[in-house]
């Protein structure tokens, strides 16, 4: 999976970043598992997704403040 930029984030729906969101944090789970296990080919993956995880989350907070300013 390709790095997510804010842009391309940005462009998808709400309902696409919140599937995004829910994908991220399954795959996630798996690969804290991997890692526990012992089992982990690229242990710099979890911090990709963490990172991706919260920049889905930053541009969900701002088009919320966004429409509550608007309204």
């Amino acid at each position: 999976m390709a790095l997510l930029r804010p842009k391309e984030i940005r462009e998808m729906s709400r309902e696409e970043r919140l599937e995004k969101l829910k994908e991220l944090r399954g795959e996630l789970a798996r690969l804290r598992v991997q890692a526990h296990r012992g089992s982990l080919e690229n242990p710099g993956r979890i911090r990709e997704i963490r990172r991706a995880i919260a920049r889905i989350l930053t541009i969900e907070r701002e088009e919320e403040l966004k429409k509550a300013g608007e309204g």
